[in-house]
């Protein structure tokens, strides 16, 4: 799984990118509407991230949706 699939998906994955980062509300979440740009911004604005710590939360949340989808599918 990548972020184009996660994007594609977004809706089902809302629920998991408020679990993961609490500090987001829900209407964060329909703002970022999927996009990657968006999120990597209130993350830095919310959590006080630098923007390659925004980008490596990111990536290990896709890294880890990747693994638990993977497991579901087998």
């Amino acid at each position: 799984m990548n972020w184009d699939t996660l994007k594609g998906d977004w809706k089902q994955f809302k629920g998991k990118v408020k679990e993961k980062w609490g500090k987001l509300t829900d209407d964060d979440l329909d703002v970022i509407d999927g996009k990657r740009d968006q999120l990597s911004g209130l993350l830095q604005k919310r959590y006080g991230y630098a923007k390659e710590a925004a980008e490596r939360e990111i990536e290990a949340f896709v890294k880890d949706s990747n693994r638990a989808f993977e497991t579901t599918t087998r």
